[in-house]
Order: structure tokens, then C-alpha cells, then sequence
């Protein structure tokens, strides 16, 4: 049997009626791992020993007549910068190579009392700081499309595990876009909560007031299934929130196809700057919905293009701040013994090695724009402008319900195209900075193709309203099948 086809739901329901067992299913995405792991690098770090053994207890527990959730028995992957108990958990980085985790990641903790079962630990760019996995300290993760092409970033380990049938599900971190993007580019399905849905605690801080955990899976179900087991107000997290009640029904299809939402179009998430292909295959799926009987209706969010400056001010200001705690005394790699170094020469050896280029060139940033005469003119207007930014977003929800737009300015880029030049790289980004500026939720579902490479298109919602963006994103997964898109 594939099980690396099967959904959640049909991994249970196969489980329960004893067609096949946990360990069986387990097992096959260690085979997997083995047979493709040499060609794609998604993992970091595997677990195969525990996971079996969970898998086991799993069918134990069944063969005794047991009642099991829904995840029990399911494999996932985690990305490196979500502290799961035992394993290492580096951050993508040399600074922390030799550290493993002394406790798990509140989703963790809730994917367990699950029984969902770890795989493994994915990899990503460095502190989450890039747009492709290129910037990790360890490999070069590749796009399972295309070996020569990046997976995204910086959960480009997380995607390219779920897409190459690595893991049933993963998890990944959204600071900038972070999970939608290579969700896009790798063809499966990924989102980024609603700032506070999901607790943070755990997770390996790059910019507190941006980053969300989220899921990436191979359908829009699943998604909602792993973020229903995620979300919910944390008291180790005083950021995260409690879900907000359902404000309509989501749950007849009829009724959505019948036109209950209203759809707004961003005329700045269509300009020239992106690719011809990307903006066509994403308006013909626009279409589609409009044919279905949706209301659509071209808006404008004109502080968009503020999006990318704001966010690199912000959120490297936010990393100096965070990072600063490698030190090699609290965290990160140990002061040398027997070496006479003052204490500011041992920073500088330790983070100057211990650090990549990138996250070097966002400390830097980050810590000039909050140094004394430079507050007022960088970080605090970046700041006025994320609320100008929200406000478009506000002012726009008055008249729709969701907000459809590309994902990614390109598909999936070739290794080395974007290295050399630190602000095309940025770029990559700039389609979906603006909802995580907004701290909404967004969704990136596969719609087409672009030659040989996927295209997702993005569904953006009202804070608190992940059931409605998921109900869209099923309606698409419809709508693609019909027609045969991917």
C-alpha cells in the first residue's frame, strides 16, 4: 500500500479497522526517507528508533479495543527551530549545533497527547532569516519538482518533507511567509495563523511580534485538522489568544459555491514586477471561482509596497534583540578554555563563527535601526506604517469576506540565482509580508503549474477566521481537481 497518498482521516480509519498498522505506516516513511532523502535533504535530524517504538504502543493500544485521536499513529516532521525533547534543535545554525532540547514546543506537546509521531527535525535557513535554504549551516535543501530549483524558505525542509512523501504532515514557522512560500513552491498546502492562534512557546525566536507556527500538508483538510489540534491560548505565551467563535457557516459546500463570500482582488498583487505566468495562472483560477457563482471585486491595499522595507526594519530590529542571548554563556557554542580572550574579543570569535552572512547582515541592520538617533527614523515609522498597512487590510475586509492573490512573485527559483543580490532575495517575500504585517491568516493551496514547477495562489481571511479561508481553500482543491490543474 501508498500510504504517503493517504489523508489523515484515511490513515485513521485504516488503522482502526485494522487494514494495516502504525507501524507499518511508520515504517514506509522511513523507507521513503531512505529512498529520497540522499536527492532532496529535508531532514536535519531522524528519530526512527522512538518513532517505531510510539507506533507500536499505537497498535497496542487498538489491538486492546482502545479508543485512539485522530492523529494517533500519524508521522509528521518538525521543522529545526521548534524545540522537540531530546532531539537537537539548531535553528538551521553552527551557533547551535551541539544543543538538544530540554523540553518540547507547546504544539509539540499537543501534536503528542495526539499521538501523532515524529519523524524527525527539517531543515531551513538560518534562524528562519531567508527565502529559499540556501542560508542553513548544514545543506542545501532541493525542490522535489526540480533538484536544481530551492524548495522556498525558510521552511524549505518542512515543505520539500511533505511534498517528496517524506512525512504526512509537517510543521513550519511563518515570520515574513515563511510557510505559504514553499508551500507554493513545492505544491502542497500551507498556513499562517492568525497572529496568537497557535502559542509560540518553544519555537526559536527570530521576530516576536511576526512569528506563527503553522502547518504544511498535502490537502487543505489536513491542514485544518493538524491547526485545530495547534491553536489555542497558551499561558507559557502571552501573546497567544483564544479562537475566536465561528462568526458564519462554513460547513455546506452548497452554500459556499452558491456565492455566501465575497472575494477581494488586490490590483498591487498583479503589477508587471510579477511573473506573466504566475499573475495569468492565478487569475484564471480567480475566474473559475467567479464562475462558480463567487462575487469578485478588484480592491487596492496602496501601503503594499511599504510591506518589504517596514518588515526587514522590524523584524531584524526584533532579531538583534532575540539573538543577542547567543552568547556563548547562556546559549550557543562555549568560550574556548585556556584561551586569554577579553570577553568582548569571545563574543566576537564566537558569534563571528557561529553565525552565516545572513544572520550577521539582519543583526547588523536590526541594531542600527533601534541605535540611539536612529529609533524615531526606522523602527518606530517602519511601526507607523505596519498599522497603515493593517488598516488597508481593515478597510478592505468592510466590503469582502477573503482576499485572493499569488503566493510567490516567481515559481521556484534556481540555486545561486538570488545569493548575490540580498534584495531580489527579499523580494521573493513581497506578496505575502503584507498579511503577516497584519498578523491575519493566509493560505497557500496549489492552483496550477507553471511548465513543470507548481503555483499556489493565496487566500488571505479576517483575524480569527481560519475556518472560512479553509472552506475557500477546499473549494479550490475542488475546482483544480475538475479541471485537472496539477
Amino acid at each position: 500500500m501508498n500510504f504517503q497518498r493517504l489523508t489523515i482521516k484515511q490513515i485513521h480509519q485504516g488503522l482502526i479497522e485494522k487494514k494495516f498498522s502504525a507501524q507499518e505506516v511508520v515504517e514506509s516513511y522511513f523507507q521513503r526517507i531512505e529512498k529520497v532523502e540522499q536527492k532532496i535533504k529535508a531532514f536535519l535530524t531522524i528519530d526512527k528508533d522512538s518513532a517505531i517504538s510510539q507506533a507500536r504502543e499505537v497498535d497496542e493500544d487498538i489491538s486492546k479495543g482502545k479508543n485512539v485521536p485522530l492523529l494517533a499513529g500519524v508521522p509528521f516532521a518538525v521543522k529545526d527551530n521548534i524545540l522537540v525533547k531530546g532531539l537537537p534543535c539548531t535553528a538551521g545554525s553552527r551557533i547551535l549545533e551541539n544543543y538538544k532540547a530540554v523540553y518540547n514546543a507547546t504544539v509539540i506537546e499537543k501534536l503528542k497527547r495526539e499521538r501523532a509521531i515524529v519523524l524527525g527535525k527539517t531543515n531551513l535557513d538560518e534562524f528562519a532569516m531567508g527565502s529559499s535554504c540556501e542560508n542553513s549551516a548544514f545543506q542545501k535543501t532541493c525542490n522535489p519538482y526540480d533538484l536544481s530549483r530551492v524548495p522556498g524558505g525558510s521552511s524549505g525542509g518542512s515543505a520539500a518533507a511533505v511534498a517528496a512523501g517524506e512525512a504526512c504532515f509537517s510543521l513550519g514557522s511563518d515570520t515574513g511567509g515563511s510557510v505559504r512560500q514553499p508551500a507554493s513552491f513545492c505544491g502542497v498546502v500551507g498556513l499562517r495563523p492568525t497572529y496568537g492562534a497557535v502559542s509560540r512557546y518553544g519555537l526559536i525566536a527570530f521576530s516576536s511580534s511576526l512569528d506563527q507556527i503553522g502547518p504544511i500538508t498535502n490537502n487543505v483538510e489536513d491542514a485544518k485538522i493538524v491547526f485545530d489540534v495547534i491553536k489555542g491560548k497558551d499561558k507559557k505565551d502571552s501573546t497567544s489568544i483564544e479562537p475566536k467563535p465561528k462568526t458564519r457557516s462554513t460547513e455546506n459546500d452548497a452554500k459556499l459555491e452558491a456565492c455566501k463570500f465575497k472575494f477581494g482582488v488586490p490590483k498591487e498583487y498583479f503589477s508587471e514586477e510579477i511573473d506573466k505566468e504566475v499573475r495569468e495562472a492565478v487569475r484564471k483560477m480567480i475566474e473559475k471561482i467567479h464562475n462558480e457563482g463567487a462575487e469578485i471585486n478588484e480592491i487596492s491595499l496602496p501601503h503594499t509596497m511599504y510591506g518589504i522595507p517596514c518588515y526587514y526594519i522590524i523584524s531584524a530590529s526584533e532579531a538583534s534583540a532575540n539573538l543577542a542571548r547567543y552568547d556563548g554563556i547562556r546559549y550557543g557554542r562555549e568560550i574556548p578554555e585556556g584561551k586569554d580572550l577579553s570577553l568582548f574579543d569571545a563574543y566576537l570569535k564566537l558569534r563571528g563563527e557561529g553565525f552565516g552572512s545572513e544572520v550577521k547582515r539582519r543583526i547588523m541592520l536590526g541594531t542600527y535601526a533601534l541605535s540611539a538617533g536612529y529609533y524615531e527614523a526606522y523602527y518606530l515609522r517602519a511601526q507607523k506604517v505596519r498599522g497603515l498597512i493593517k488598516q488597508d487590510f481593515d478597510e478592505a475586509f468592510r466590503k469582502v469576506d477573503a482576499i485572493l492573490a499569488p503566493v510567490a512573485p516567481t515559481p521556484a527559483f534556481r540555486f545561486g540565482e538570488k545569493t548575490d543580490n540580498p534584495l531580489q532575495m527579499y523580494l521573493s517575500d513581497i506578496l505575502v509580508v503584507p498579511a503577516s504585517m497584519a498578523g491575519l491568516p493566509a493560505l497557500s493551496v496549489p492552483c496550477s503549474k507553471s511548465g513543470d514547477l507548481p503555483v499556489g495562489i493565496q487566500i488571505i481571511g479576517r483575524a480569527g477566521e481560519e475556518d472560512a479561508i479553509f472552506e475557500i481553500g477546499k473549494m479550490i482543491e475542488k475546482i483544480v481537481s475538475k479541471n485537472n490543474n496539477i
